[in-house]
């Protein structure tokens, strides 16, 4: 079953983004032909701050076309900004977005074999990129946040390639409802401990959860969202 295809494949280099001139692989460009997929991400994509983006449960961040044009429509100032790319994304996906996929969902895409490992937790560089003080929170309030790909197994993907779902290990749990817990529903106990339950949870997202469960608050979210805290 087809679920998805990738329109684009992005890397990028590290570069000063923004009025501070702050380090970030976020500007990424397309690539015409295949790509290696490896266990820390594409050949010759690059990330700043490897402590929070990259390695193996973020090597590959996907994010889907449809939602360009509701940026346009919630920010029609900045609406020439919305294009592929513009979140930094590695992947350009068509046909699918957090709703219609689970966490763990494994796929076939060209000879690689990959696995949905988190939704993206927005940063402030974020707020760099476009210029707008709030834009890392505006994503996170939307849900519209595309997510990451762990590499299963290693090899090449093209443009245009389509994704087959091999694996639903997790189905009580799409994209859209691990978002919902993450930031809105943030202290439903019961979900809380039925998410701490689930196997391969990154170990970030363990502590996490293991924490607002033990205190019964939510984590601060200025210092990622604002840089400040």
């Amino acid at each position: 079953m087809t679920v998805f295809a990738v329109t684009q494949l992005r890397i990028g280099r590290v570069e000063p983004i923004g009025s501070s001139q702050t380090l970030s692989g976020i500007a990424k460009k397309p690539v015409t032909g295949q790509i290696m997929a490896r266990l820390d991400g594409f050949d010759g994509d690059e990330q700043a701050d490897r402590k929070h983006h990259g390695g193996r449960n973020k090597a590959l961040h996907a994010y889907p076309a449809k939602h360009y044009q509701s940026w346009k429509q919630d920010l029609p100032d900045y609406a020439s900004q919305f294009h592929p790319g513009a979140f930094g994304e590695n992947l350009v996906i068509e046909g699918a977005t957090e709703t219609d996929l689970c966490l763990f969902d494994r796929f076939r895409l060209g000879a690689a074999e990959l696995e949905i490992s988190q939704t993206r937790q927005p940063c402030w560089k974020l707020n760099l990129r476009f210029d707008l003080p709030d834009m890392a929170r505006r994503v996170q309030e939307s849900g519209r946040t595309g997510w990451y790909f762990r590499v299963i197994r290693e090899g090449a993907i093209a443009p245009g390639d389509k994704a087959q779902l091999i694996a639903r290990t997790a189905p009580d749990w799409p994209l859209v409802r691990v978002w919902r817990l993450l930031y809105r529903d943030t202290l439903d106990y019961a979900a809380l401990v039925e998410f701490a339950a689930l196997p391969d949870l990154p170990e970030n997202w363990q502590r996490m959860i293991a924490a607002r469960l033990k205190r019964g608050a939510v984590e601060d979210w200025e210092q990622r969202l604002a840089g400040q805290g």
